[in-house]
């Protein structure tokens, strides 16, 4: 049996959370291809290129457009897809990268909730089209079940982040999960992390980091039954969602499931945007470099068992934390 996946493809290898991925799997002796819309190699917020690049092929193709980069998915053993935008003002990103306060104010301040298309092609439709690729244009060269990696999300941003974000999240699950349902050669892994930090890549997400480990370890201690703020915040959801229960069972549920919970489970207004500050308050932070350990774990031919959504618990599980 072979020990780890020996080929994987990264859409979206030079950003925050595929740049980690890249260098974790090399570590661990894969070989890496990106692919980007720039095909740009990854530097460091200061410019710098670290020495692991050189050893990833970086290419240049739409991850909306699968016949960009069909020619790669013949040979690949593993996909792990970490395309999304939080906004549509794509500016944030080199905000949070340079600790520039004002620009980031402004991005987030500037956003717009009503227009669902970037979102949808972003965060869902890339995910879809690169899965349906992986299924048409290529067969497995392995004799085991081949991964493919899907970077959700948590919910856990509201109201800062509009809704919209998750929702094309976990419907790219959905549509995803249908897709494997007719192709068992292929196993599909949905990795939802919270908060990501890095305190050199993202200067100004640490203190907000702190914040939510402390509440969450806060919570994570206090006995059964004892009312908590963030059982305050899911009591009033469910003044205002008929679907209250079905949501705070996000917070419970099992490690790893197959399928993922319907959109149902996701309540409009302001019973979602309660729950998601509910959420916020009890799952803790992590780190880029835990995220990209636990993909790499999740990669593993031999690790069967990784499939469907994987939280921060799970995650943590996966790196082997206790």
């Amino acid at each position: 049996m072979e020990p780890i996946v020996q080929k994987i493809l990264v859409v979206g290898g030079n950003g925050f959370i595929g740049s980690a991925v890249c260098r974790t799997a090399l570590a661990r002796g894969m070989q890496v291809t990106s692919i980007s819309s720039s095909g740009r190699p990854y530097r460091t917020p200061k410019g710098h290129t670290p020495a692991w690049v050189s050893k990833v092929e970086w290419k240049k193709a739409d991850a909306l457009n699968p016949e960009t980069y069909a020619d790669l998915l013949p040979n690949v053993d593993g996909v792990v897809h970490t395309i999304g935008i939080l906004l549509e003002d794509g500016s944030y990103k080199a905000a949070l990268a340079h600790g520039d306060i004002p620009k980031l104010f402004g991005a987030f301040t500037n956003r717009s909730d009503r227009g669902t298309n970037s979102f949808g092609r972003s965060n869902g439709d890339a995910g879809k089209s690169t899965y349906e690729a992986l299924n048409r244009d290529s067969e497995p060269v392995t004799t085991h079940v081949r991964p493919f990696v899907y970077l959700s999300a948590e919910d856990i941003s509201q109201p800062v982040i509009p809704a919209r974000y998750i929702e094309t999240k976990h419907e790219a699950e959905q549509r995803i999960s249908r897709l494997l349902g007719d192709h068992p050669g292929f196993r599909a892994v949905f990795i939802r992390p919270s908060l990501v930090y890095h305190a050199h890549q993202r200067p100004l997400v640490s203190p907000f980091a702190a914040l939510i480990d402390l509440s969450a370890s806060l919570h994570a201690r206090i006995p059964a039954g004892v009312p908590t703020p963030s059982s305050v915040l899911r009591m009033l959801g469910s003044k205002f969602s008929s679907t209250s229960s079905s949501s705070s069972g996000a917070h419970t549920r099992p490690p790893i499931y197959d399928t993922p919970p319907s959109s149902s489970t996701f309540p409009f207004g302001l019973a979602s945007t309660l729950n998601s500050m509910a959420n916020a308050l009890t799952i803790p932070p992590i780190h880029v470099d835990h995220v990209a350990e636990a993909i790499c774990v999740a990669l593993d031919p031999r690790r069967t068992d990784v499939k469907g959504v994987v939280g921060v618990k799970e995650m943590r599980e996966l790196i082997g934390w206790s």
